[in-house]
């Protein structure tokens, strides 16, 4: 007999997603998380940015789950009374010479089952945002933003409601598998000796420390941790926009780019900073190149006007000038463990995704 049926390491967004999906088929289910609070490292420290699936590759999980994850979202908010706001967003192009960029972003997003963006030329533009300076945009009616830690409360309401349970302020050291059937997971607790819980499934959704947690399997090829530090910069003031605003996506990114939160607070980023360590200190002169970009769809952007809000850390799987690597999710049929899944690389759009991810998880044991 194992102390646990299924076991899920982390109490992000993705990890209360699997394990609330986990509960509804029946099984009893705990989380171990080593802070004092759910969802307080990646999950906390994002654009709160539900995605439409536009750019991603055609085929991929982050295409797939991200479509379908969208859908569930909307309707999971509306049903358990969490903030969200299908806000809409602007794909821009600042100038004529990238017109047939957004026509290449249209028809990537049909092949991934976005078919509502709309072409919006000039003189529309200037009529329903006066203050936007481009030659043509496409409109995302699909996309919105959300409060992020409210649907982190009613992931974990759903899980308890179901038999679940979150333990907090416990750190796991380690992960073996036992001989006959289940895995042993050694924890600690302030203040207390180390201990360890068996159970017979284990999903491993550690945010940054899954492939350090699953360098105990050899045969389970974890991938290599880095860390990609995105900076927000807040506006000062009233933003002059009733939507969000991205400029056309360039090599390595999707461009500086403007969301609201739902309040209508302004904010711009996230930039990319490779890091070697945790640390969340946003640099103001790092706004200073925000300025710039900004300014090719906002040109009345004032000076002084942004200053620094907060930073993020995505739990990037492939390093700097590499081509952006798709969700890793690692069922035994990738590793050979059975009753065992590992979750890698879960940055955006991991927040849009998780109702997704939690049933592709479930159909993967």
């Amino acid at each position: 007999m194992h102390d646990i049926e299924t076991l899920v390491i982390g109490a992000g967004v993705v990890g209360l997603a699997c394990a609330r999906a986990l509960a509804l088929s029946g099984r009893e289910v705990m989380v171990l998380e080593q802070h004092d609070l759910i969802g307080s490292e990646t999950s906390a420290r994002n654009s709160e940015v539900i995605h439409a699936g536009i750019y991603y590759p055609t085929g991929s999980l982050k295409a797939r789950l991200c479509v379908d994850g969208k859908q569930q979202l909307y309707t999971f908010c509306a049903e358990n009374g969490v903030g969200h706001d299908r806000i809409g967003k602007l794909i821009v192009a600042a100038h004529d010479a990238q017109l047939d960029e957004l026509q290449k972003i249209k028809r990537k997003a049909a092949e991934n089952g976005v078919t509502d963006l709309v072409f919006v030329d000039r003189n529309e533009l200037c009529e329903r945002e006066p203050a936007l300076n481009c030659s043509g945009a496409l409109w995302s009616p699909s996309t919105g933003i959300i409060d992020s830690h409210g649907f982190m409360l009613a992931l974990q309401g759903g899980l308890e409601a179901h038999g679940g349970q979150v333990v907090l302020n416990t750190r796991v050291e380690c992960i073996e598998a036992l001989p006959e059937e289940g895995y042993r997971v050694q924890v600690e607790t302030d203040g207390a000796e180390s201990y360890a819980i068996t159970c017979r499934e284990l999903i491993v959704s550690a945010g940054h420390g899954a492939p350090a947690l699953m360098s105990a399997f050899p045969q389970a090829h974890p991938p290599k941790a880095y860390l990609a530090k995105g900076n927000y910069f807040k506006l000062q003031g009233k933003a002059p926009f009733s939507t969000l605003i991205y400029p056309v996506p360039e090599p390595g990114g999707l461009g500086v780019h403007l969301t609201l939160d739902l309040q209508h607070q302004a904010r711009f980023g996230p930039d990319v900073e490779w890091v070697e360590n945790f640390d969340y200190e946003v640099d103001p002169a790092r706004g200073d190149k925000f300025y710039a970009a900004i300014r090719n769809y906002w040109p009345d952007l004032p000076d002084a006007s942004l200053v620094p809000d907060y930073s993020g850390i995505r739990p990037k799987i492939v390093g700097p000038g590499e081509p952006a690597a798709d969700f890793r999710i690692d069922g035994p049929e990738a590793h050979g463990l059975t009753g065992l899944v590992a979750l890698y690389g879960m940055e955006s759009p991991a927040l849009t995704s998780a109702l997704a991810i939690g049933d592709e998880v479930r159909d993967r044991l």
